[in-house]
């Protein structure tokens, strides 16, 4: 079986090519090269992918941003040229079956799939779908979602509930917690500045309780990764000692932090939120307050009415509040602690063999 991988989401992607390569299936990637609009900096994709040794094609595409900014005419100017370099793509390749995670990205290259009738399978993230999920949706033959209450959204016929897929080494994970407490910062693959920002600003006073493993993304034009380099050459010896920052952890890094974090400090998109849930690890989510249909909060909402998770909103995040939410999630971490326990037991761990199996299925009836 031949299958082309495309979308905006690589965690989930990378946890179903795992199931996939079980059944000799011969995979080929489509994605981005570059993290953001106008940053030169190279996606994780295209370095992860191109270490799995799975053929990765470059896509150019644009799409249509609620927010005006200097990229939006040059990102819609890109749009008929992400539908020809599908096109050329997906003829070369000639896959039985196109496994989409969704996002502008996967757009074209699941329309033009339809139209070159080969079978399409998205799996949806998220507890509420985007624009460009909503269309990919139209031309699927299968939609795989990863929550109960999203499988109304869908005619009966398509939609099947997989769960959301997570990385087998993370599940393998056996949480012991470190003496001095650990706090892990991440805002995903490219980062999230505002929450560098108000880390920089306390992070002396955080080091002088905590070990502090901060990712602080790819994103070149931030240079956030570059600031936090300079601040722990500026620290003490022992200070330094307790503070490890890098643009991006690989998955045996991160099940290492995971393994003994006390308290996770991230966005809430739904990968996190899933891999929060899965391991049992309290956090402090602050969603991306832009999105479409506030999909960050309602992620978030998942682990916070668990009882494992404090919401900290984007409009009151300075760095003293971020200080002070914190610690209060550690004068109640005892409580936060049983309650993603509680959840984890819970939790659906088999999403990716679920969505391998769908996609052997989609692909045998072409």
């Amino acid at each position: 079986m031949k299958v082309v991988i495309t979308g905006g989401h690589l965690t989930p992607a990378l946890a179903v090519i795992e199931e996939l390569k079980k059944g000799q299936s011969e995979i080929h990637f489509i994605g981005r090269l570059y993290s953001m609009e106008g940053d030169n900096t190279p996606s994780v994709e295209s370095k992860v992918i191109a270490d799995l040794q799975i053929p990765f094609y470059p896509l150019t595409t644009g799409r249509l941003q609620r927010r005006l900014t200097r990229f939006t005419f040059v990102s819609l100017a890109k749009v008929p040229f992400g539908f020809w370099q599908a096109y050329r793509y997906l003829k070369k390749i000639q896959p039985d079956v196109v496994l989409s995670f969704g996002g502008y990205l996967a757009l074209p290259v699941v329309v033009v799939a339809k139209l070159m009738n080969i079978r399409v399978v998205t799996h949806e993230q998220t507890v509420v779908f985007g624009m460009s999920n909503k269309i990919i949706s139209k031309f699927a033959d299968k939609i795989a979602v990863s929550w109960p209450n999203s499988v109304s959204y869908f005619p009966a016929d398509k939609v099947v509930l997989t769960g959301n897929p997570i990385r087998k080494e993370l599940l393998s994970i056996r949480r012991r917690l470190s003496v001095r407490p650990t706090l892990y910062f991440t805002g995903g693959n490219q980062g999230a500045h505002v929450i560098n920002q108000a880390v920089f600003e306390i992070l002396s006073e955080l080091l002088e309780i905590f070990d502090v493993v901060h990712q602080t993304g790819s994103a070149g034009l931030s240079q956030d990764y570059e600031r936090s380099k300079s601040l722990k050459n500026e620290l003490s010896k022992v200070a330094s000692d307790h503070y490890n920052c890098k643009e991006w952890f690989d998955t045996q890094e991160l099940k290492n932090i995971l393994a003994k974090v006390t308290l996770v400090i991230s966005r809430s998109g739904a990968n996190t939120v899933t891999e929060l849930a899965a391991l049992g690890i309290p956090s402090v989510l602050i969603p991306i307050p832009w999105v479409a249909q506030d999909e960050q909060t309602k992620n978030a909402l998942v682990l916070s009415e668990a009882g494992s998770a404090i919401i900290l909103r984007q409009k009151e995040l300075t760095s003293k509040k971020l200080f002070t939410t914190i610690q209060l999630a550690l004068e109640n971490l005892d409580q936060l602690e049983k309650h993603a326990k509680i959840y984890k037991k819970s939790f659906k761990t088999n999403a990716a063999e679920k969505i391998a199996q769908l996609v052997r299925q989609v692909a045998a009836h072409r």
